[in-house]
C-alpha cells in the first residue's frame, strides 16, 4: 500500500467515526470531525433574553462558549444535571466563520465507526415534523442511533443568536480583561 492509499484509508475511517451520547434516554451521534473536545459539566452563566434551548454560557480558557440544551431544542424532557453530564464542544460554520458552541448531553458513550453503507436516510414523518437535522439513522444492537447533522440542528436565525452571544460576550470579556490589567 502506498502512502497515498494509507492517507485515503485514514481519511475514510475518520469520516465514518461518530461520538455517541445520550439525551433523555435516546442515543445520538455526531461526526467526530465536528467535536473539538468534551468537558465535564460546570456551572453555566445564565444569559437573559435568549431562546430557552440556550442553557447558558461557559468560560472555556477565556472564550465564551454558548451551551445548547438539545433536549429542550428537540422538545424532549430535559434531565437534571448529574455527575455524568458533559458539555461537548463543537465547531460549526456560520456564514464562512467558525462558531464554537457546546451541547449539553446526559452522558457521553463512545466513539464508534459507522460506515456510510450502514446509515439509513432520515425517515419522513410528514410535512409537519422537521427532520433536516437528522443526517441518518444507524442500527446499534436492538435500537437506532440518531446521527445529527449539527449544522442543521439550529436554524440560521438561532445560529446568529448564538454567534452574537459569543461575539458580544467575548467583547465584554476582553473589555473586563483590559480594565483589570490596567489596574
Amino acid at each position: 500500500m502506498s502512502d497515498v492509499d494509507l492517507i485515503e484509508l485514514n481519511d475514510s475511517l475518520i469520516d465514518s467515526q461518530y461520538l455517541t451520547f445520550i439525551i433523555t434516554d435516546e442515543e445520538f451521534a455526531v461526526s467526530i470531525m465536528k467535536v473539538k473536545e468534551i468537558i465535564e459539566y460546570q456551572s453555566l452563566t445564565q444569559v437573559p433574553m435568549v431562546p430557552k434551548f440556550i442553557a447558558g454560557a461557559v468560560n472555556l480558557r477565556g472564550a465564551v462558549v454558548p451551551v445548547i440544551n438539545l433536549a429542550v431544542k428537540f422538545g424532549l424532557e430535559a434531565r437534571a444535571v448529574n455527575r455524568r453530564s458533559c458539555i461537548v464542544i463543537m465547531e460549526m460554520q456560520l456564514e464562512g466563520e467558525t462558531v464554537v458552541l457546546g451541547i449539553l448531553v446526559d452522558k457521553v458513550l463512545q466513539v464508534v465507526d459507522i460506515p456510510e453503507s450502514e446509515i439509513e436516510p432520515a425517515p419522513s414523518f410528514g410535512a409537519q415534523i422537521k427532520t433536516e437535522f437528522i443526517q441518518g439513522m444507524a442500527r446499534s444492537e436492538d435500537k437506532f442511533v440518531i446521527i445529527l447533522s449539527i449544522n442543521q440542528v439550529l436554524s440560521i436565525n438561532e445560529i446568529s443568536v448564538v454567534g452574537k452571544l459569543q461575539n458580544e460576550n467575548t467583547s465584554t470579556l476582553d473589555a473586563e480583561v483590559e480594565k483589570n490589567s490596567a489596574k
